[in-house]
């Protein structure tokens, strides 16, 4: 198992509706990132759009030290508030093909804040770009479509666009996401699909994962095979620094074990978890899933030791408490084991 998020160095959404005195707003430091197309006051169709910019120093680190083989890399932003959305939709990803500044301001500021990035401009109303609505390449994208089963969170796949960026094939400039050309500058409806950005303050930063699989599952050890055990970690502490990358190890056994003639202790024998096991985060406060369980990115692994797994801390939000999960079938029943483990990431220094 791997999983690795980078958070974004900057971002902001930007729109085609001017104010009265034709100036373009940057929004910068607003709370939230917008996407949409609607009818302005005068039925005029407008655009929404959303740049977010993750470190290029960042982005090579993690795949140079971290990454074991092929990765999947995904973008990730939570929706805060949506109006007016369409049966059906699909969101667009483009990387962005010229650098831009992320200024402090945001949407409502009155007068319109002109301190960065915004429809017409690259940065504090000096520099255009070339085209309106921000520069950016086709010949990488990515794309998620939406329907009325979706729960609307970004969660789009752009391997291909962070291989580009690692390789040097293009700069890492960011990227562009915007809705459908259909919906863009769209007069039917006001679509307006918020979501939180870098500048929340929640717990649903946008972020990229990158997840890659590097579990092994090579032990000596009796697997355990009934739902009658005692599965913990046994190496938990309530708390650890956001630069830590912590192994659990998880003691497994039978609770009631079969009988042996031995010199030691029955009820000191660990079981390795069937290969089949899973590990997830779950926020303590909200109780949502922080990273899910997953059958190829969150498995769990065994050496003569025991069943374990990584876990790096500065994935997460410091300054919250977690909790550690298990998912496992046992006896031919699927399982998630909650141990109250929880923990604290505290910031390093």
């Amino acid at each position: 198992m791997a999983v690795y998020r980078i958070y974004p160095e900057k971002d902001a959404y930007i729109w085609s509706e001017p104010t009265v005195a034709g100036i373009y707003g940057n929004a910068g430091k607003d709370e939230v990132v917008e996407v949409g197309g609607y009818p302005d006051i005068n039925l005029v169709g407008r655009t929404k759009r959303t740049l977010v910019q993750f470190s290029q120093a960042e982005l090579t680190s993690s795949i140079d030290t971290k990454v074991t083989g092929s990765y999947s890399a995904s973008l990730h932003l939570s929706l805060a508030h949506a109006t007016e959305i369409p049966d059906t939709y699909t969101l667009f990803a483009y990387p962005v093909s010229s650098s831009w500044k992320n200024g402090t301001g945001k949407g409502g500021d009155s007068p319109a804040n002109k301190t960065g990035v915004s429809w017409k401009f690259k940065d504090d109303y000096s520099t255009e770009w070339d085209t309106l609505g921000g520069d950016y390449s086709t010949d990488y994208s990515a794309s998620q479509t939406f329907n009325l089963s979706s729960d609307y969170d970004v969660n789009m796949n752009v391997t291909s666009i962070i291989d580009a960026m690692y390789s040097g094939s293009i700069d890492n400039n960011g990227l562009l996401l915007k809705i459908q050309d259909g919906y863009e500058n769209y007069t039917s409806a006001s679509i307006n699909l918020k979501y939180y950005g870098s500048d929340t303050h929640t717990i649903f930063p946008p972020y990229l994962e990158i997840k890659w699989d590097d579990a092994t599952y090579s032990s000596t050890l009796t697997e355990l095979d009934t739902d009658i055990a005692t599965v913990s970690i046994k190496n938990h502490r309530g708390e650890y620094t956001d630069s830590d990358k912590t192994r659990f190890r998880i003691s497994a056994r039978p609770k009631y074990p079969t009988r042996t003639f031995s010199t030691s202790s029955i009820y000191l024998t660990n079981y390795k978890l069937p290969e089949a096991s899973y590990w997830g985060i779950q926020d303590d406060f909200s109780q949502e899933m922080i990273i899910d369980f997953d059958n190829t990115f969150t498995k769990i692994s065994a050496d003569n030791t025991s069943s374990y797994f990584d876990v790096y801390m500065d994935t997460l939000q410091p300054e919250r408490y977690y909790k550690l999960l298990i998912k496992t079938t046992l006896n031919g029943s699927v399982i998630v084991i909650d141990n109250n483990n929880i923990f604290k990431v505290v910031k390093n220094g």
